[in-house]
């Protein structure tokens, strides 16, 4: 899967929370400050390019839909991540979470509950 910028990302938070939109609709909701019309409408003309955004005609103007989901992208996101800087491996992320005192106890125990769960 390709990479967002992270412009393409910012665009992407929108549209998902969205489910779809008009090029207005998406710019509103951008968090402040907004960027201008013309920036949003050539970012997602690229996700569009990149595959991310699907163009629905209506009349004379577009609306715009996720072609990939949020969680799609973050597993494919989260998994290149892993391997590019953890060698793979999950539980080095983990390790290095603890290391940062970036990860509680707690939270490790929720992790363990879950992991047993499944």
């Amino acid at each position: 899967m390709k990479t967002l910028t992270k412009a393409e990302e910012q665009v992407m938070m929108v549209l998902w929370k969205m489910a779809s939109g008009l090029l207005m609709e998406i710019v509103d909701n951008m968090p402040a400050p907004q960027p201008h019309k013309n920036t949003v409408a050539t970012i997602l003309k690229i996700l569009a390019e990149k595959e991310f955004v699907s163009i629905e005609q209506v009349g004379r103007i577009h609306r715009y839909h996720p072609a990939i989901s949020k969680e799609a992208y973050s597993k494919a996101s989260l998994t290149g991540m892993v391997k590019g800087y953890f060698e793979g491996s999950f539980s080095n992320v983990v390790s290095f979470m603890v290391d940062e005192k970036k990860i509680s106890v707690h939270d490790l125990e929720l992790l363990l509950k879950q992991l047993k769960k499944k």
